[in-house]
């Protein structure tokens, strides 16, 4: 599995369709997002990114993202 660094530049589909975004925290234990708790470990973290068209952030597994070119 790919893993990634804060600042890596990515994408991930949503509802909405393809987005990109940065990534800004890398989260490797269990936290509370929106009020969910989300499921992290060193091996399978979660990735906090940041959207590049707006102030959203989202969270999500490496297995969803793809790298873009900066």
């Amino acid at each position: 599995m790919a893993r990634y660094r804060i600042g890596d530049h990515v994408s991930w589909n949503s509802e909405a369709g393809r987005v990109r975004g940065r990534i800004v925290r890398i989260r490797t234990r269990d936290f509370d997002y929106k009020g969910h708790t989300r499921h992290a470990t060193p091996e399978d973290p979660q990735y906090e990114i940041k959207s590049d068209k707006t102030d959203h952030v989202a969270a999500h597994r490496g297995s969803v993202l793809r790298k873009l070119r900066s």
